[in-house]
Order: C-alpha cells, then structure tokens, then sequence
C-alpha cells in the first residue's frame, strides 16, 4: 500500500462516519471512553468525543505510518538536516537532552555546549537574584526586561504568566516585543532603571523590531541614571556575539543561539534566561524535564498510543477529512492565557505552507487557523459561534485537578475551581451531544433553541500546572505539529513566508526617510506613506 491508498483508506473511513453523529458513537460503544483515553507523563489525554471510531483510528495510523514519521522523527533526534531548505538539523530536542548523551552536528556533540550555556545562565540568574550582580550604580536588579519577537518573545512570555506562581527569586520578568513604541513604554513606566536589565534576544541581533526597542531601552537606561555606561543592565541571546558587544554587552552576559533550533521551538534554550531569572534554575529545569519526559514518550510509544501522534492524527481528521478550516484551543487556566498565541506561531508558522518538501504545490489543505482565549471568558464571548455557528470547529480543552490561585480564601478557591472545571466539563459535553429545542416552546423560536451537537472536541487534564507538566504540554504540541509536517509533506521548520514584508517594510522606510516618490512602491501604498508623512 502507498501513500495515496492510505490516504483513500482515511477517506473511505470519513465517508462511513459521515451521517453517524458522536452521540451514536457513544451509543453503539458504551466504554468508548477508556478506549479513547491516554496517558502521556502527567497529561490524561480523552478523544472520545471526536467524531473517530477504531476503523478511522487505524486508518489514521497506517496514514502515519506511511508518511515516515517513525523514520523522520529518529532523524529529528539523531540531528540529521531535516530542515531541508535550510540545511540544517532540527534539534531543539537536545536542549532538554542529559549531560551524558550525545547528539553530533557537523561532527562535534552538541549537549555539552547545551550544558554549559545552562550552567552560565543559572550562574548568571543566581547572582541577579542574590544582588551579586548590581546596575551601573551598584542597586541590585529587581526587574528583567526581555526583548524579542516571535520565538524569542512568544515562549518565554506564555510560561512566565504560566509559571507565575513559581517565581522564586524575587525578580519580575517583563516582556517587550512590537516595534510600536507604547509597548515597551507600558513596560518601563512602572520601573526604575536602576534595578532594571535588558535581555536582547535575537539569533541575528538585527531584528529590526527588537533592535529599536532595545537602543530607546539604552537611552532610557542613560537618561534615567545619568550615566553613559549601562553595559552591567545589558544580556545577549544571540548568534550574532560580535553584534552584541558591539552593542555594548560585556562578553560574560552573552549566551549563544544555535542554527538548529528554530525560535518558535526555542522556550528550552537561553531564550527563556528571563523566564529562569524569575522563577529561578531548579524550576526552569524540571521544565526541560517535562519536555523530556513527553520526548521520550513520543521516541518510545507504538504510534497507536503514541499521544503527541494521536493529537497530530485527530487534527488531520478534523482538518483534511472533516472540512474544518480553524482549531480551537480553550484552556480552562488563566495561567495559560498566552498559550493558544503561542500554538499560533508554533503550528501556523510551522505547516503555514503550500509548497511540499520538494518545493511543488501541496494536494491537501495543510495547517488550519489556530485560536482561543481562557475558558469562561470565552463562553460569554465566542462559544454561540462554537454551539451554533455554521462551521464546525474542534476544540482543544485544558484544564487542571487543582488551582495554583494563593492568597485567597482557601475554601473560596477550592469553590471556584470546581465551578471553572464544571464549566469545563459541561461544554465539551454540549458541543458533542447538543440538545433538540425544549418541548415547551413556540414553534417559531426552534431552531433558536436548537443545540445541534456533533462537534468534536479532545480534553487535556493534569493535576497542576507545574514547571513540569509546562513542558510536557509544550513538547506535546511541538511533536504534533512534527507529525502533521510530515503527513503534509512540508517542510515544518523554515518560514520563507515572513520574509517578503520584511524586504517591502524597508523599501517603505527608505521612501519616509527621503520622501522622494519612490516608484517601486505600488499605488496603493504610496498614498498612504504620502498620507503618514503628511500628518505624522
């Protein structure tokens, strides 16, 4: 059987389920949900209540087996250039890797490199917290300001609010990324740049929107204490080091990036230094053992038990053979607010694509839209479209056993928490088995009051969202989103889609700059760069 048969075997099982509805699902198979049950490291894991039976379940397997992922996935691991218009291998694997394994790249293992840059990060983070390491007038740092974009701010950003309630160390970490500049003066006017450090993080160090963001940092950091040194205040994640101290980051306060791990995939590197400034070493590295735990499952598991496959699996069902163009990922924390931005970029800037690995056009819809917001703000907001809108999207709900709220009443949390996660519970259950109108009702107000069920949905529980299971839920999605790669035949790993804005960003600049009237730029934009300068 080839690659297209498996396909039409996926296909031939979507059309038998066609008119079943999940209701009958549960009807015909009353012990569905322990079927469709699984466990990976902390996670519980149920897909019971996606429009799937074993049949399709199979089918879906046979799919992946086809697409090589077991194949790809040890490549991946072992650090072959898998990123192949690129050239480079994809190894943000080996930044949760043990000091005594090894992973060879251009014929020298990696994980000792890794190692040491960690040690230096918590030698570094240790003396920020301790005081050891003070400002340019001798006040400690009481405040870490990280300033990124995409990669280098998304990761960090989600797992600082994530893990707020392990921030150890006494220092606040603060997040900067748009170019606009009311977001990093929001940022700054509540602090004093005496006890205030910069965390540039960018692999190139000429990102055009961190660069800016991190001179007017300088200028702030000068004006505000009066003084032209401020290199004590500054640290690097970069490739780019000779940028960096030119910059004027002392040499010791600057941590390597790597061509082979991709910024989207980087939480476990040097970028998360601001996230370990905060909530300290001990619990930035029980995060990289979450990621390594759910590593390892993904490594060992037959793909038929194999959670991060089953996820990516049930997502190309819904996607390729249901017809449902968005994602939903619904977390029932608050803590995880910034999560579903960070799947955004992580999935639809990984399988964004309409060219194959061997740069043809895709047969198939690849990634779809990604989005959500925390569980019952949700349910007042965007939830009708979900019960009752005219497209079916699937979501993803997450949730936890217990809260990490302090400083409350204890029995008014643990009331809280039961009402957030009967809230939690009570939806999966009505997008999947509705509601026909009460009997009581005019006949004219029916199909308003019609919940029509049958929309698919999977439930991610834990018991607390610890560093641990963090990186256990990051490293899940990451291997999905390798899995579905593979299935769609992309390349998950570049992002050649970004860069054409950037190229026309600069040539618009260069038109503000000398307002001559610059005729590669088309009309359109001509007459509103005339129009900014005109009122600007």
């Amino acid at each position: 059987m080839g690659m297209s048969s498996a396909w039409n075997n996926v296909g031939a099982a979507a059309n038998a389920l066609e008119k079943v509805a999940i209701s009958n699902l549960f009807t015909q198979q009353p012990t569905r949900t322990e079927l469709f049950m699984f466990h990976a490291g902390e996670l519980l894991v149920d897909f019971s209540r996606q429009k799937i039976d074993a049949a399709a379940l199979q089918a879906l397997v046979a799919l992946a087996k086809y697409s090589d992922v077991e194949n790809q996935r040890n490549k991946m691991f072992s650090g072959e250039a898998i990123n192949n218009t690129e050239d480079r291998p994809v190894l943000h694997v080996a930044l949760r890797m043990n000091a005594d394994e090894s992973v060879v790249v251009s014929g020298k293992n990696v994980v000792p490199e890794i190692h040491a840059t960690l040690q230096r990060m918590s030698y570094a983070a240790e003396h920020i917290a301790s005081g050891a390491h003070s400002g340019a007038t001798g006040k400690p740092i009481k405040h870490v300001v990280n300033i990124g974009i995409g990669g280098s701010d998304l990761g960090p950003a989600m797992a600082m609010r994530a893990l707020i309630a392990y921030a150890a160390t006494g220092v606040q970490a603060h997040f900067v990324s748009n170019v606009d500049p009311t977001d990093l003066a929001h940022v700054l006017a509540h602090l004093n740049p005496h006890e205030t450090a910069f965390v540039v993080a960018s692999k190139t160090f000429t990102t055009q929107e961190t660069m800016a963001n991190a001179h007017t940092a300088m200028k702030w950091l000068q004006t505000g204490m009066n003084v032209a040194s401020v290199s004590n205040h500054y640290f690097a994640v970069t490739a780019n080091i000779d940028a960096a101290v030119h910059f004027g980051v002392p040499m010791e306060n600057i941590f390597p990036m790597w061509d082979w791990v991709g910024g989207r995939f980087s939480l476990g590197s040097a970028i998360g230094f601001s996230l370990m400034c905060s909530i300290g070493a001990q619990h930035f590295g029980d995060m990289l053992l979450g990621m390594r735990e759910m590593d390892e499952h993904f490594c060992t598991a037959e793909l038929q038990e194999n959670v991060p496959v089953l996820l990516a699996l049930v997502g190309i069902w819904n996607r390729n053979f249901l017809g449902c163009a968005s994602q939903a990922v619904i977390p029932y924390l608050q803590e995880l607010a910034r999560f579903p931005a960070y799947l955004q970029q992580l999935e639809m800037e990984s399988n964004g694509k309409r060219a194959n690995r061997a740069g043809e056009l895709v047969e198939h819809a690849t990634s779809p839209v990604v989005w959500g917001e925390p569980g019952t703000n949700g349910q007042h907001a965007f939830f009708q479209l979900l019960h009752q809108g005219t497209d079916v999207i699937p979501v993803d709900f997450i949730g936890a056993a217990r809260t990490t709220a302090a400083g409350l009443d204890e029995q008014s949390v643990r009331e809280q928490h039961q009402k957030l996660m009967a809230n939690m519970f009570a939806q999966a259950s009505a997008l999947a088995f509705g509601s026909p109108a009460p009997t009581d009702i005019p006949s004219a107000q029916g199909e308003h009051r019609v919940f029509p069920g049958n929309r698919p949905s999977t439930t991610i529980v834990f018991n607390e969202l610890s560093p641990r299971v963090l990186g256990q839920l990051v490293a899940l999605y990451e291997h999905k989103t390798f899995v579905q790669g593979c299935i769609w035949g992309v390349n998950s790993f570049d992002q050649w889609g970004v860069e054409l804005g950037k190229v026309l960003a600069g040539d618009v600049l260069a038109h503000m700059a000398n307002t001559s009237h610059d005729t590669t730029l088309d009309h359109s934009t001509r007459v509103l760069v005339e129009w900014f300068l005109k009122n600007s």
